[in-house]
């Protein structure tokens, strides 16, 4: 699954930081400069406050990742309608969020019979305990470090903890499930997100916000590089 950097960790650049005038160029280019996954942020201007983009633009860039998975990120509500519709335009991994979904289990069935990989979201103040009857049933838990429907915010130092607990979780069920992290991780934050538990991290302004791709995340894999 994309490029694989000492004990699996990943960056998964976000495309709502990059120019979309030129997105299939700043696919390419992000790829290029060696991201893992790509990551796709879905907001609908209900569950938060931002309307983004939808399975037309998923569809469309899919020619220009090749084997990078595409990982979407689905902030919206009702939830289940428009999974099918991701899935057709190339999603890999779909993610939700728990209160976006009337059927938690039902949502992730739905994923996964659609070919997909299953992920669930956690905002800041969402409790763990969600997992405690869907973990098995995962690939991928997303821990979001800001409050999802802007981009450019700071990183949320208490979510720390959580990751650690996610991460003692996923131990304990033996499964290869990512943890990812989302929202305002960069070079001089990475490594202690890293030591919390993550292997997987979205970047959008840190990567797109650079004038080289290539040397922020190659800042961010200096970082990951000790641990």
């Amino acid at each position: 699954m994309g490029r694989e950097l000492s004990r699996n960790f990943q960056i998964a650049p976000s495309i709502l930081s990059a120019d979309f005038a030129r997105l299939g160029d700043e696919v390419r280019a992000v790829i290029a400069a060696g991201a893992d996954l790509i990551h796709f942020d879905v907001m609908d201007n209900h569950y938060v406050p931002n309307l983004t983009i939808g399975p037309m633009v998923c569809s469309a860039i899919k020619p220009h990742v090749g084997t990078t998975p595409i990982d979407v990120h689905l902030m919206v509500k009702p939830v289940d309608a428009i999974i099918p519709e991701f899935a057709k335009a190339g999603a890999n991994i779909i993610s939700f969020h728990p209160e976006a979904s009337e059927h938690i289990d039902r949502t992730i069935a739905l994923i996964r019979d659609c070919g997909c990989r299953p992920g669930l979201v956690f905002n800041p103040a969402t409790p763990l305990s969600y997992l405690d009857y869907t973990l098995d049933k995962l690939d991928l838990v997303l821990l979001m470090s800001v409050n999802p429907g802007f981009g450019g915010q700071k990183f949320i130092e208490g979510v720390l903890p959580k990751i650690t607990e996610v991460r003692q979780r996923i131990d304990a069920c033996g499964k290869p499930i990512l943890l990812e992290v989302d929202g305002g991780i960069k070079a001089d934050n990475i490594a202690k997100v890293a030591a919390a538990g993550a292997d997987t991290f979205v970047a959008g302004s840190a990567v797109y916000g650079a004038k080289d791709y290539a040397a922020a995340i190659g800042d961010m894999r200096k970082a990951l590089a000790g641990l």
